[in-house]
């Protein structure tokens, strides 16, 4: 294995454009080379593109390689992709792996290392430093969201409490005993705590919360606006993604709310259309598409995130910001012609005061047309019949103009929507059951 050319930027807030770009191209030579030389998938990849790694004489000849997609990484299941010896890699992640075999990562320790230094920054850009306490209640295990958060609060100098997702009621018996200054969860079971709290007849608002870090599924700013309000505190989006490390690849800063900005000195960004895969300019809607700069175990060139956003100018860096991901290509439903994200009905749902956040999307098929039906809890358990009437009335008239779809709307009472206790499952597709 080549050694890795460590680098540094001298600062994130005041490295210069040229400053940064030298090091990109000089990660991302190492990382094709490194990709080429020790990866059979991406030996083989690179040869039928008719491309070799001293093709990359500027940060631009990057268009010029082959993309990596998750059946890619399945198919070379389970350490196919590693690009060092069983003996070098420290720790195992795999995803859910909900629609086939988990795609599975792996990390050296250096790449444990410079993980726990991005998601590090991440919480400093969130607001936090070493003299906070971070609940952590991101599900540990397989998944990233948990240890990945756990070593950046260590690395910070944080205090650390390692509570995992689930056993809703002590999550707010912590909260309240331990005093934590910080949360990283995502959006969806911050909102069950906040009802547990409210169960108890606690205000979440009078919790020690400050800030609240929340990723692993996409969230509108109307969430944001509903967690905020709730829970008193300010809430920040993190992004990232097994594939290429975790939690931390872009983080969200707490001074202007507008957007992770792309930690580029490790992880380097383009856009392209989604249907000509080819790359598009800074500012313009398509897929984000990523290739690590730093990592040692597993290297990944051009991986298609599926994720829908734009790329925008820098704002607390010189590094690039992503616009707020609200859907992912994989999310989206097309219900009679209709291109459909939750988090479209999910912001509807939201305008209506009679609703609360907790929603679930099924879709089926009445002979040969698909049919969406939308079943969202009302907010409060003393709203009659006829307020549910009119909120659903409401729901379906917004979807139908707004959206463009015509849906059923079923208001049902507080807990009956099913809770998730980490990543939310807000489609359920009953076609593939038929």
């Amino acid at each position: 294995m080549s050694t890795f050319p460590e680098g540094r930027l001298s600062s994130v807030t005041d490295a210069s454009q040229d400053e940064l770009q030298a090091l990109q191209l000089k990660r991302l030579k190492w990382t094709l080379d490194h990709a080429y030389n020790n990866v059979p998938m991406y030996t083989k990849k690179f040869d039928d593109a008719g491309v070799h790694p001293s093709d990359l004489q500027d940060l631009s000849d990057l268009s010029k390689f082959p993309y990596t997609t998750k059946q890619d990484l399945r198919d070379n299941y389970p350490y196919g992709t590693f690009a060092v010896p069983m003996e070098q890699v420290v720790r195992i992640h795999a995803s859910s792996g909900t629609t086939g075999k988990p795609t599975v990562v792996g990390y050296t320790k250096g790449d444990i290392d410079r993980w726990a230094d991005v998601v590090a920054r991440s919480i400093w850009a969130a607001g936090g430093s070493a003299k906070d306490i971070v609940h952590v209640a991101y599900g540990y295990g397989l998944f990233t969201g948990g240890l990945g958060a756990h070593y950046g609060a260590e690395k910070l100098g944080c205090t650390v409490i390692p509570m995992s997702g689930g056993q809703t009621e002590k999550q707010v018996q912590l909260i309240q005993d331990f005093k934590p200054d910080i949360i990283m969860v995502t959006p969806s079971y911050c909102l069950n705590i906040a009802d547990e709290f409210e169960r108890q007849g606690i205000d979440p608002r009078t919790s020690s919360l400050r800030v609240g870090i929340f990723g692993a599924e996409p969230w509108t700013n109307a969430m944001r606006t509903e967690i905020e309000e709730r829970m008193g505190m300010d809430a920040v989006d993190i992004y990232g993604l097994s594939e290429i490390m975790g939690p931390g690849v872009a983080q969200e800063f707490v001074s202007t709310k507008d957007g992770p900005t792309i930690w580029e000195d490790c992880f380097y960004p383009e856009i392209v259309d989604r249907e000509l895969l080819m790359p598009i300019d800074d500012g313009e809607e398509g897929e984000l598409v990523f290739t690590s700069l730093v990592k040692e175990a597993m290297p990944v060139i051009r991986y298609r995130t599926r994720d829908l956003t734009k790329l925008l100018p820098g704002s607390e860096s010189v590094m690039r910001r992503m616009e707020k991901i609200t859907g992912r290509s994989d999310d989206m439903m097309i219900i009679r012609g209709v291109n459909v994200f939750p988090t479209q009905i999910e912001e509807q749902i939201l305008k209506i005061d009679d609703l609360s956040p907790h929603y679930q999307i099924e879709i089926s098929r009445e002979g040969n047309l698909d049919s969406l039906t939308v079943n969202v809890e009302v907010r409060g358990n003393d709203v009659n019949d006829g307020v549910r009437d009119e909120a659903a009335r409401i729901l379906q008239h917004q979807v139908k103009t707004i959206i463009g779809v015509s849906a059923e709307v079923n208001v049902r009472g507080v807990g009956e929507v099913v809770r998730s206790l980490g990543k939310a499952q807000r489609v359920v597709d009953l076609r593939q059951r038929s």
